[in-house]
């Protein structure tokens, strides 16, 4: 079966798959977790990744039941077909969130140099600083095509 990426109402990509998994559907909603500041306080939240998508596991012919869950509001096309994601990209993004850098350290980097990754699963692909902070660095990832945020604790 393969994995297709329906589009949700802004906000509503934990619930709606928690009420898919409720409903017996493989559901993969991808979460990272952030630090938020507020004015009194700071707190590590869970936040999806991908904001409104979320990835289910279902045959061509359960594809409705998806609409019986508030907050679904279609599937994503590409060329006029379903999106698919394959079961290696979402094993993938699995164990990338999974893991966790100790320690680094943050260089003077050049905004548009192009760096190398020396560490996790990303080991050896180029990435392009987008932007240094203090305490965060922003590489995009052009092969792969995401953006990633090393920070430091």
């Amino acid at each position: 079966m393969p994995w297709f990426v329906i589009y949700t109402k802004s906000r509503n990509e934990k619930k709606v798959a928690e009420l898919l998994q409720k409903n017996g559907v493989e559901v993969f909603c991808p979460l990272v977790k952030l630090k938020k500041n507020w004015s009194d306080r700071s707190k590590i939240v869970e936040t999806p990744l991908f904001n409104s998508y979320v990835f289910v596991k279902l045959s061509e012919k359960d594809r409705n039941v998806v609409f019986n869950v508030p907050g679904v509001i279609r599937y994503v096309f590409w060329l006029k077909k379903p999106a698919l994601a394959r079961d290696s990209e979402i094993e993938k993004l699995k164990s990338v969130l999974h893991e966790t850098m100790d320690s680094f350290t943050i260089e003077n980097y050049q905004i548009g140099e192009t760096i190398k990754i020396s560490e996790g699963d990303f080991k050896g692909l180029d990435g392009v600083i987008e932007k240094q902070s203090k305490n965060k660095l922003h590489v995009i990832l052009e092969n792969v095509g995401i953006k990633i945020t090393f920070q430091r604790s």
